[in-house]
């Protein structure tokens, strides 16, 4: 018959989830020869042999377990999980350092409480057979050996009370207690550059402390992140709006269009007789024109380095005498005066004048 067994370990570290759960990852048993204390007060030694912890047996048995608050004075069942049940282990059991590791996730808002206010220790409720069987383990001596351990339930107790009275049921269960060999060893620390060896007791609590203020670096460097990105959009919608600002500038309303279309048209107009049907006004500026304009009457013009109220007198002016006088005079050339007015064979040349750059 398989006997009531509870083991302790501590909790190393434990990471807070957005939804407020707790997950733990925690060695819950380890190889070795430690004392089992039964109800009358009597101590056995007892011991965890690797081939029996690192069973696929016992590995598998930690996996989607309860996890509880306290022992409870029964095996926890489907028939009672509601009433005992804070969380549930993971499935993630395995050998790491020597030890049986799990992780596990506490889901019950009074026992993270008391997580918070120093229940850092971890009992696994579990059954074996209790073999009579004597030896030595790593200089320890033993009495019994524990057999084809199966863990039922994961403990979350107050230090110093893993193995309370009430979750004993039989005078044949027994606890984990540390008074008595156990081959505890004390476990090295670097504090400032100098080590110092300590109880791994005090280990995990400064462990605990350690992770507890990482997670809390890590929140304050997520909320920096945040503000960054906040900053970085804050400065894109400003360059946004006044991109839209400056298009908004560059609209151009439609009566302002219709103003310039007739300004465009006039020009062209003005333009065409004096540079000729063989002008390409597509794609020219209004300056371009004018400046065209202008080289009719003073070859050797440049506009460059000039200013538009410059250009817009020139042009203006040029066109004056061009009306005036024609490209060179009043006489029978000119192609505005119309001299020869009446005269075909003047009108012709007028119009060979004109078209004169084709």
């Amino acid at each position: 018959m398989k006997l009531q067994r509870y083991d302790t370990s501590y909790i190393k570290d434990y990471m807070e989830t957005p939804e407020g759960y707790l997950t733990v990852n925690v060695p819950i048993t380890r190889p070795g020869v430690f004392p089992y204390q039964r109800q009358d007060g009597t101590v056995q030694m007892e011991a965890k042999l690797p081939d029996e912890i690192f069973s696929d047996r016992t590995i598998f048995s930690a996996r989607s377990k309860p996890v509880t608050d306290g022992h409870p004075n029964e095996p926890v069942t489907i028939e009672n999980y509601q009433s005992y049940a804070k969380g549930m282990s993971h499935t993630d059991s395995r050998v790491e350092d020597f030890k049986l590791y799990i992780s596990l996730t506490v889901t019950d808002k009074v026992l993270i409480e008391k997580i918070h206010d120093g229940y850092n220790e971890i009992s696994i409720g579990f059954l074996s057979d209790v073999v009579a069987e004597s030896g030595t383990y790593n200089g320890d001596q033993y009495e019994y050996i524990q057999r084809n351990v199966e863990i039922n339930h994961i403990a979350i107790v107050e230090k110093g009370r893993a193995g309370p009275e009430v979750a004993i049921r039989a005078d044949s269960d027994a606890w984990q207690i540390d008074e008595k060999g156990g081959n505890t060893e004390m476990v090295k620390i670097k504090i400032e550059g100098s080590e110092y060896e300590i109880d791994p007791a005090v280990k995990t609590y400064i462990d605990a402390l350690k992770a507890k203020e990482e997670t809390a670096k890590v929140k304050g460097d997520s909320v920096d992140a945040l503000q960054g990105r906040y900053d970085a959009l804050e400065v894109k919608l400003q360059n946004t709006e006044q991109e839209l600002t400056n298009t908004k500038a560059k609209q151009v309303s439609t009566d302002e269009l219709d103003k310039k279309v007739e300004e465009r048209v006039g020009l062209i107009s003005t333009a065409k007789p004096l540079l000729g049907d063989s002008f390409d006004f597509a794609g020219k500026t209004d300056r371009e024109i004018k400046e065209a304009v202008i080289s009719t009457t003073k070859q050797d013009f440049k506009g460059d380095g000039k200013s538009e109220d410059y250009i817009n007198a020139f042009f203006d002016a040029t066109v004056d005498q061009v009306q005036s006088t024609g490209f060179s005079s009043t006489g029978a050339n000119s192609a505005y005066t119309g001299d020869a007015g009446g005269n075909k064979d003047l009108e012709d040349m007028k119009n060979q004048r004109l078209n004169m750059r084709k």
